[in-house]
């Protein structure tokens, strides 16, 4: 996996069209999955939402552990991370009742997460979880980082639309590009 070029902070955010969906459906028809669609979800996500930092991570429900599937920044959170989840109140909160997580400052980041120090270095302060889902199952998670104060519930919203057009490249369970082990 190479780091992506695609920009990552527009602007201004541009309002969620048709034409994004249209991209994200042509992407899901494309050979070469799910590399198509998941640069597709980035390209999106980043002209709609914003971040800094894009994670895309699958769910293995049984060892209540997620796995990163993709990443814009792979020196640092690299392809193949895995993190335990097993009773925090993030993972009943996203992986069980199937609501994103969203924390506008640092102190919301380091309550949630372990890794808070990595992120908050980065002058990453604000972070927007997206549970990905199928039939009623939470199959993995789309995850935004940037800077305090920049998610809102709209973004909540509009993750959950575009986060929904990755459930086929997590169901299909061939979703890790290199590197099967590893730490978050």
């Amino acid at each position: 996996m190479q780091a992506n070029s695609i920009a990552t902070t527009p602007p201004v955010p541009q309002t969620l069209d048709i034409s994004h969906l249209q991209h994200l459906a042509r992407a899901m028809r494309l050979n070469g999955q799910p590399a198509a669609l998941f640069r597709a979800v980035h390209e999106v996500a980043a002209s709609v939402i914003g971040f800094r930092l894009l994670t895309i991570m699958s769910y293995d429900a049984g060892r209540e552990e997620v796995e990163r599937a993709y990443t814009n920044m792979p020196d640092v959170y690299p392809v193949g991370g895995r993190k335990k989840k097993r009773g925090t109140a993030w993972a009943r909160q996203v992986l069980h009742d199937l609501k994103p997580f969203r924390a506008e400052t640092p102190q919301g980041i380091l309550e949630a997460f372990d890794d808070h120090t990595v992120m908050t270095g980065m002058g990453l302060g604000s972070i927007l979880n997206i549970p990905i889902a199928y039939n009623g199952v939470c199959i993995g998670t789309m995850n935004l980082t940037h800077r305090e104060g920049w998610y809102t519930e709209r973004h909540e919203a509009l993750g959950l639309l575009i986060g929904s057009f990755l459930a086929p490249a997590l169901i299909a369970g061939d979703t890790v590009f290199a590197g099967s082990s590893g730490s978050l």
